[in-house]
């Protein structure tokens, strides 16, 4: 049985499907709550917003728009539901049904911190820093939920650490350059049908979909690039930005761990017919290019709009190396560049409260049905904000917005026939997305 369902036969059927996993979410696996500000807007006013230090994330430009030195402080927290409907799943050859109940619903939520400071050195330069999670992934399933073979638990963290320059070329025009170290963090985790396998081999105890055996996967690493910016005063009540993200190379290296979950695949692990291994995969967390328009349109209301495109197209295919020099597994992806657009208005109440609104679309990278899976249920979405500021004072601001998500309802079908759901089968149904968003902001300048 060593031979026929060895310790990399686990490692393939885990790892090739964990670590794509990380390549999702919010359009693909994207976090853009760096901002309570921004997220009250809709990130209408991402590139040309400028409003607080925190906007170093989209642009690092938005610095020179900030006299003096600030720090802002700032936590999103996410509540997102993704639910399966009408699902079905069975083994690659459609003899076993894996229904085995539990709930379809993988929604997690999620606490996003941020952190952002700068300060003026000169009449010319201000040097900022910026704490942020730019990316992010928490889905979790029942173990023994239908979709088991394809995800049950997928969670990536990821924090970028952003110093940047800022140079003021004019008294209307700012350009700004930052490094971005990031450092990424992923646990996945799906189940094994060994007892299709055992069974196969004569083992008389074990039923195919019963004796599931659990894998999870962890890796991390560091990767480095750039962030670039300017920030154009064209009028006295029309400010322009554009902000560019490099994209991020990564080789996610970790271990896989396993457990039975029942007497037959507890022998087996225990036995050492089934053991975990370790790999190494190479990731690119994209590219972005921020575009936006701010105007103040009377001395009460500004409007905005904000236009991201993505370059999703760097994840074309996943391919997994391991340790011992077996041939790599490869996993084709095909992802598109995609754009959010957004638009949004502040109205200034009196000098201490200033109210927020905004609308966006977002667009999916997933190209069709069959590229999507649980752990990435992504769909294109809708978001309407609302937020506010109080000023009590003119050096301190403290913020709330909320951003409700509303995602389309997209097919999912996953063909047991492909290579790489030979051993995870079929799995088909119908994903329903949400989320709820809420961010909290403090900000003092002095």
């Amino acid at each position: 049985m060593h031979n026929k369902f060895n310790k990399l036969s686990i490692a393939v059927a885990i790892a090739s499907s964990a670590l794509v996993a990380s390549q999702a979410f919010a359009s693909g696996f994207q976090v853009r709550e760096q901002s309570a500000k921004s997220l009250a807007n809709a990130l209408s006013n991402a590139a040309a917003g400028a409003e607080d230090a925190s906007f170093m994330a989209y642009n690092p430009a938005a610095i020179g728009n900030i006299d003096g030195s600030q720090v802002v402080g700032g936590v999103a927290y996410i509540d997102a539901s993704f639910e399966l409907r009408d699902a079905s799943a069975s083994s690659a050859n459609g003899l076993v049904d894996y229904d085995r109940g539990g709930s379809r619903q993988g929604g997690e939520t999620a606490w996003v911190p941020s952190f952002a400071a700068k300060t003026r050195l000169n009449d010319r330069f201000d040097l900022g820093m910026a704490i942020y999670a730019p990316y992010g992934l928490s889905t979790k399933y029942d173990e023994e939920w239908i979709g088991r073979y394809h995800a049950i638990e997928t969670e990536l963290t990821t924090v970028d650490f952003q110093p940047t320059l800022n140079y003021r070329a004019s008294e209307r025009l700012n350009l700004a350059v930052g490094l971005r170290a990031q450092y990424a963090d992923a646990t996945l985790s799906n189940a094994i049908d060994f007892g299709s396998a055992a069974a196969l081999m004569g083992n008389p105890f074990a039923t195919p979909g019963q004796n599931d055996i659990i894998g999870e996967v962890t890796g991390d690493d560091w990767g480095y690039g750039y962030i670039l910016g300017a920030l154009f005063q064209a009028t006295d009540k029309t400010r322009l930005g554009i902000g560019y993200r490099s994209e991020i190379d990564l080789t996610l290296e970790g271990d896989l761990n396993v457990k039975g979950t029942d007497p037959v695949s507890d022998g087996a692990v225990a036995g050492g017919a089934v053991a975990g291994t370790g790999g190494t995969a190479d990731l690119t967390t994209p590219a972005n290019l921020n575009l936006g328009v701010y105007h103040q349109l009377t001395d009460r209301l500004a409007l905005m709009a904000n236009a991201e495109w993505t370059e999703w197209s760097s994840f074309d295919e996943l391919v997994v190396e391991f340790e011992d020099g077996r041939d790599s597994s490869r996993t084709e992806e095909n992802w598109n560049n995609t754009w959010a657009v957004s638009v949004g208005a502040n109205y200034a109440l009196n000098e201490q409260w200033l109210l927020r609104a905004g609308l966006g679309y977002d667009e999916t990278p997933i190209p069709g049905s069959e590229f999507r899976t649980p752990r990435v249920p992504d769909a294109d979405r809708t978001w309407a904000t609302l937020g506010a500021t109080w000023m009590p004072n003119p050096n301190l601001g403290i913020t709330a917005g909320y951003m409700r998500v509303f995602g389309d309802d997209v097919d999912m079908n996953q063909d047991g026939a492909k290579e790489e759901n030979a051993t995870r089968g079929n799995l088909a149904g119908t994903y329903e997305v949400s989320a709820n968003v809420f961010a909290l902001s403090v900000d003092y300048r002095f």
